[in-house]
């Protein structure tokens, strides 16, 4: 790695900045965009809203303050006038633009007070005869302090300085009519006039196909091998016994068909010598918790412990009070380990846990700091994995020697994310849900019906039901009009006296959530005002009822895990998703989705074509090479033959492989295996 060519400390600095170490990083340093400065257009031909370049001379420049503080330019050509407005700039930028210099000025006019403006427009001086560029002008991410024309510059360097030739055999692209890599690499860089902007931004061009299967390639290689290396460690077999079947006897309602066959495939796992890395996805409700519960067991069973990480005190209480109801009847122990206890509290849980006698541990991010020690760990259960970073889950199975993971997600994984981000996992899915839920109706209503919806929860609560009432902020924001918990948790008291009304949020202490959440799952609060913190786990069969505040804010995801808090008992459940007009394009997109669908994999493969794949995986990204060009619901076809021909190339040329995965992914070649 490293540059071929001098770059000084303070511009290296910069590039690390944007993740570029050396030439191959620099040379798929891909443009955000490409602007067509190869004419000139006079200023009386220039449209409000459209990129263009002018050519025109100074005629005065001036910094003003008022309102704030900015640098104001008047220019002209034959034809009109334009003002450059800067309101950020350096006091070289005012010397230079000195009345009478000519330059050449890109950028979109729009419509100002006094005429046309451009507001922080490129500004090139030129002489009279300059040439035009020959091709579209690409414009890069970049950092504070390194410029467009210093960037591309460094970028030509390091496509004359890197090795751009073929690394993978020549078969690998039979049939696929994609361009040789380097020519690939030079055509998105410096895309002649001709070739369509439309197929470069959306990223349709054989170049960027060709770029984006290459990156599908190396991710792959490198899920793979991390598979391979785990396969060669070796794990304590916890061998199936009766504590599960007890456990299911005594529990009032048996499992789905989903449940069993998942179950199979997890305790198979937990008895071989391989350490097991299984995701279990089900969509929110689907009985995830009590196969958790099931491994938990088997592993106790086999004479080792348990853990149980969960992203925040509300869902891991949860998730205590659970196991505890279930497993100490039959005579196992389960650890509570939080911020929320006592010194003396957490001083005798970590003995309890150190010592052996408590079987399984149940907690926060808790468990894994330092001071925790384990007997004899032998299974780690990550619930709500995408909270957590691969770092933290790593950190947990630090605590055995090599522990079995089983990691759970209420968010169901499309088969392109599970193919790409996920192919170094077993993936086990629950595809439906237990008998007795009641299928959950969603409205969409404008915020100006507030009346009307305070009367639905009036009317809900009189009949001994309960509802949420969810927002998305804690106080007020300047930048943001949102209605706030607080603000409405004072607004429901004072529009609804006759009812009990409770508050949760992230900033509270541990021990006032957790007194909130037992008053409302015992009924003693008839609606709960929230924020996010609901989203996942809570479990009160009685709340029929959830009302989600500027619903045209929340991710489909988020939008999808809140209304799972609902529809949990025998009453008729109903989401009212909140919103305000006017709406943008996304936001109408998403709620048109999350109310035409209940089918959490069609909610996330939508979330995965409107967003990306960011929010679906969370943390995860600190450890899986994350995909710049390529996008798995959109180039599935590149994708499942980058699946496919991943582990035959791995197997037929491993040098190359290394060669791929080195110019891909540099020093994150080496992914940890955990």
């Amino acid at each position: 790695m490293g540059f071929s060519f001098p770059v000084s400390s303070a511009i290296k600095t910069r590039l690390e900045k944007l993740g570029l170490h050396g030439d191959a990083d620099l040379a798929l340093h891909l443009p955000l965009r490409w602007e067509d400065e190869t004419r000139i257009t006079a200023i009386r031909d220039l449209a409000p809203g459209r990129p263009a370049v002018v050519q025109a001379r100074v005629i005065d420049a001036e910094v003003r303050y008022r309102p704030r503080r900015q640098l104001v330019a008047t220019v002209a050509d034959d034809d009109g006038q334009l003002i450059l407005r800067f309101l950020n700039f350096y006091p070289s930028q005012l010397q230079s633009l000195r009345p009478g210099r000519l330059f050449r000025i890109a950028g979109e006019a729009r419509g100002g007070f006094f005429g046309l403006e451009m507001v922080h427009p490129r500004c090139q001086a030129v002489e009279p005869d300059a040439p035009m560029p020959e091709g579209l002008t690409p414009v890069y991410p970049t950092t504070a302090g390194l410029g467009q024309a210093s960037l591309r510059k460094l970028v030509d360097k390091a496509l004359q300085a890197a090795d751009l030739a073929e690394i993978l055999p020549a078969d690998t692209y039979a049939g696929m009519a994609l361009p040789a890599f380097e020519d690939a690499l030079r055509l998105l860089h410096h895309p002649d006039p001709g070739v369509p902007l439309a197929a470069l931004e959306s990223r349709a061009h054989p170049a960027f196909r060709r770029l984006a299967f290459d990156e599908l390639l190396a991710q792959q290689f490198s899920l793979h091998l991390a598979r391979a290396a785990r396969a060669r460690k070796h794990a304590i077999p916890l061998r199936p016994g009766k504590l599960p079947q007890a456990l299911l006897a005594a529990l009032p309602f048996g499992l789905t068909a989903a449940q069993e066959k998942v179950w199979r495939e997890i305790s198979r796992d937990l008895g071989g010598e391989r350490p097991m890395r299984r995701l279990l996805q089900g969509d929110v409700g689907s009985g995830k918790t009590v196969i958790a519960a099931l491994a938990c067991l088997q592993a106790v069973e086999a004479g080792m412990q348990a853990a149980v990480m969960a992203p925040t005190e509300i869902l891991a209480e949860q998730h205590c009070q659970k196991l505890r109801s279930w497993f100490e009847p039959l005579g196992i122990e389960v650890a509570w380990l939080a911020s929320a206890l006592t010194p003396a509290q957490k001083k005798l849980a970590l003995a309890r846990i150190a010592s052996g006698a408590a079987h399984v541990a149940v907690g926060t991010h808790a468990l894994f700091q330092k001071g925790v020690q384990f007997h004899d760990l032998g299974l780690a259960i990550v619930d709500e994995q995408h909270r957590f970073g691969v770092k933290q889950r790593l950190a947990l199975s630090a605590k055995g020697a090599e522990p079995h993971q089983l990691m759970l997600s209420a968010t169901p994984i499309p088969r392109t994310l599970a193919m790409s981000y996920f192919a170094d996992l077993d993936v086990s899915t629950i595809d439906e849900l237990p008998p007795g839920r009641t299928p959950v109706v969603t409205k969409l209503v404008a915020d100006t019906r507030r009346d009307e919806i305070l009367q639905r929860v009036r009317a809900v609560c009189r009949q001994g039901g309960q509802a949420y009432w969810v927002c998305p902020l804690i106080e007020e924001s300047e930048k943001v009009d949102l209605q706030t918990a607080l603000d409405t948790h004072a607004m429901l008291q004072s529009q609804l006296p006759e009812l009990t009304v409770g508050l949760v949020h992230g900033r509270m202490k541990p021990a006032q959530k957790q007194a909130v959440m037992a008053a409302f799952q015992a009924n003693r609060i008839e609606l709960l005002v929230s924020t996010t913190v609901i989203e996942v786990g809570v479990d009160v069969p009685n709340a029929s009822l959830m009302i989600i505040e500027h619903a045209e804010r929340f991710g489909l995801s988020q939008l999808h895990q809140l209304r799972g808090r609902v529809g949990r008992g025998a009453r008729e459940s109903v989401c009212i998703l909140f919103f305000q007009n006017p709406l943008s394009e996304d936001a109408r997109s998403r709620l048109r989705i999350i109310y035409e669908s209940a089918d959490g994999f069609e909610i996330a493969r939508q979330d995965l074509l409107l967003r990306g794949p960011g929010e679906l995986l969370g943390a995860r990204q600190s450890g899986v090479p994350m995909l710049r060009f390529a996008n798995p619901e959109r180039d599935r076809d590149l994708l499942e033959r980058a699946a496919r021909l991943g582990p035959d190339l791995i197997a037929r040329c491993p040098e190359a492989v290394a060669a791929h995965l080195q110019r891909w992914l540099g020093a994150r070649a080496a992914l940890s295996a955990g």
